[in-house]
Parts: C-alpha cells; sequence; structure tokens
C-alpha cells in the first residue's frame, strides 16, 4: 500500500487501527493465526489500554489454564467484550466464509473451517474482522458458504459486527441495513482503488482518511508491541523485521 512517508508497513498500520477498538478495562481475545491483531492488542497495552486483559490463543503466558475452552466458555457468559475474526471470503453483510470455495458438496478448495468462530461471532460483544488481502477474491458479493453469519434477529445473540479493517480502508457495520459501510479510505488509496477490490457496493461518496499513525506511537510498536508478539509469533515477527529495515 504506498504510504506517502514511506516509513509504515501496512501490518504496522492495521495494527494501530486495531489498537484503537481495544478498549482499557475490557476483555479482548485474539485467535489463533492473527499476528496483527496481537501487534495492535500490544500496541494497545503500551499506549491508551494498560488495564485491558488480553486473552491470546497460542500464547502460553495468557491468563487462562484451559486455552480454547476457557475463551469459550467466557464468551458464552458473556464476558468477552472483543474479537477479531477473518476469512477466506467476506460478504456486504458481514458473512465469512471459512469452510469451502464452491460448492460444499463437491468444493474447488476444502478450506480448514471455522473452528468455534461461528459462535464467538455471536457471543462476543463486539467483532473486528481483518484481513491482509482486500480484493475481489476475498470481498464477494455473496460468500459460498456461510461460515459465520454477520447479523441475524436470534435474541441470544450478545453483540456483533463492529468494524471491518483491510490494507485499503476501514468499513463500519450498519445495523439497521445489515450492510458494511466504506468508513474510512487509508493514505494514499483512492475511492477507486477500493471499487475495483471489492465484490459489493462500497457507495458513491468519498469517505474520511483514516488516521495517520502518529510519530510518537511507531517506536512504540516496534519496541515494545512487536517484541511481546515475537513470542507467539516469532516467524511473522521475523518477517516484519525484515520489511522494516527495507523502509527508506
Amino acid at each position: 500500500m504506498p504510504f506517502p512517508e514511506e516509513k509504515v508497513t501496512v501490518e504496522e498500520y492495521m495494527a494501530y487501527l486495531i489498537s484503537r477498538e481495544v478498549e482499557d478495562g475490557k476483555i479482548t481475545g485474539v485467535g489463533t493465526l492473527s499476528p496483527v491483531p496481537l501487534l495492535g492488542t500490544l500496541l494497545a497495552k503500551h499506549t491508551h489500554a494498560p488495564r485491558a486483559k488480553l486473552i491470546v490463543l497460542g500464547d502460553e503466558e495468557a491468563p487462562i489454564t484451559e486455552g480454547s475452552k476457557e475463551l469459550f466458555d467466557l464468551a458464552q457468559r458473556g464476558k468477552l467484550d472483543l474479537f477479531f475474526l477473518s476469512g477466506a471470503q467476506i460478504d456486504g453483510k458481514g458473512n465469512i466464509n471459512l469452510t469451502c470455495i464452491g460448492d460444499y458438496s463437491r468444493p474447488k478448495v476444502r478450506l480448514p473451517g471455522g473452528a468455534g468462530s461461528a459462535m464467538l461471532y455471536y457471543m462476543s460483544r463486539r467483532t473486528v474482522l481483518f484481513t491482509l488481502n482486500h480484493t475481489k477474491r476475498v470481498f464477494v458479493d455473496k460468500v459460498d458458504f456461510v461460515t459465520s453469519r454477520g447479523m441475524d434477529d436470534y435474541p441470544w445473540r450478545v453483540g456483533g459486527l463492529t468494524k471491518v479493517i483491510t490494507p485499503l480502508a476501514v468499513f463500519s457495520f450498519d445495523r439497521d441495513e445489515g450492510r458494511m459501510k466504506l468508513e474510512s479510505l487509508h493514505p494514499g488509496v483512492t475511492l477507486d482503488e477500493v471499487r475495483e477490490n471489492t465484490g459489493f457496493p462500497v457507495g458513491e461518496e468519498a469517505p474520511t482518511l483514516s488516521p495517520p499513525l502518529p510519530d510518537e506511537i511507531l517506536p512504540i510498536l516496534r519496541n515494545k508491541a512487536l517484541p511481546s508478539c515475537e513470542r507467539v509469533y516469532p516467524a511473522f515477527a521475523k518477517k516484519l523485521k525484515e520489511k522494516i529495515s527495507r523502509l527508506s
């Protein structure tokens, strides 16, 4: 993504935007295969949310004793304030697909599956979707299979989708219309670029600009949050450090 400053990686910028979703004193959960959300939540802990409680699956130092079982129990009791999910496909209604590409009975690709995503999407008070790939292959008009539904009228649903953060933009979710709405464009990204890479309508009006990453935040992200993230995702941290070293 063409950041004007050419000093911030996409992963770092997305982590900064994710950090803004973390509230101080609240419980935030980070699932497996989620290094960017972890980096963002750790950044929040080192900045505006020092009292935030983080539960990171795969982290030996997580404040739980039974891994996903305890996380699911926490969510089902309405205690999980924020969780992050992604999908191989995401549609404008906030549905995600982690099951298959193509027809379920004869799929082109069989995906790993949703694990606990369907339940967590229902029971987390706020859900933020993220993806490192903003293309029409990911953002489709209709997912091939609904692994986790973005919205419905079930009375036992605790929360729902609030934001979608991508390398190009941020979407909010309009519960009255039941659809995602383009909220902001990242620095250097045009509305046409988002339209060309999104399989559903994003609107005709140019939204606001996503907030720039403050200069004082970048050293905290790289010198405090990233080393903590490295303990859980060493390969991700190594690659990100290499990308950072190549920045001008």
